[in-house]
């Protein structure tokens, strides 16, 4: 017996034109687009709400529809690092679910937001009802996750650059 989803209202409701422009459901059909549109949850955070924690546990990730966020990382004097400022169509949050380990950063509105969230649960929905979409999705994900991690050894490659020939104070 097939299950009809619960109706929401329509300010919380996402088209398949929603989700074609956004790079984490890129190539997929649009059979597969309206069966996400009608089953994934909609959150709406105002401006300087904290999305999550630095090790939250969690299982779901986010595509920002409306708003601005910010990813950073709180020091160890109390301060904050801003490490990304994120846009619509930007995701955020994947990492949580392809590993099962807490978050690593938290993240917090701007602006006032309107996100798609996409849980474990409907990945794993998503793999048993459509194997090349699920993949694509999977693809899509590794594929952002492989861009930032180039941007990250740039960073590290030009930080150890800049220090490698200064004396750090010892002996």
């Amino acid at each position: 017996m097939q299950t009809r989803p619960t109706p929401v209202p329509p300010s919380d409701r996402v088209g398949v034109d929603d989700l074609r422009d956004i790079g984490v459901f890129g190539g997929l059909t649009d059979e597969a687009l309206q069966d996400l549109a009608s089953s994934l949850k909609i959150l709406k955070r105002g401006s300087d709400e904290v999305i999550f924690r630095d090790g939250d546990q969690a299982r779901e990730f986010y595509v920002i529809l409306r708003g601005e966020v910010e990813v950073f990382k709180a020091l160890k004097g109390g301060a904050e690092a801003r490490l990304a400022t994120l846009t619509p169509r930007h995701w955020f949050g994947e990492m949580s679910v392809l590993d099962a380990h807490p978050r690593s950063a938290s993240v917090r509105a701007l602006s006032p937001c309107r996100l798609l969230v996409v849980t474990a649960r409907d990945l794993d929905a998503l793999y048993r009802r459509d194997l090349k979409s699920y993949t694509l999705v999977v693809l899509n994900v590794a594929r952002e996750l492989a861009r930032r991690l180039r941007l990250v050894d740039e960073l590290v490659a030009d930080f150890v650059g800049s220090v490698r020939n200064q004396h750090i104070g010892y002996g």
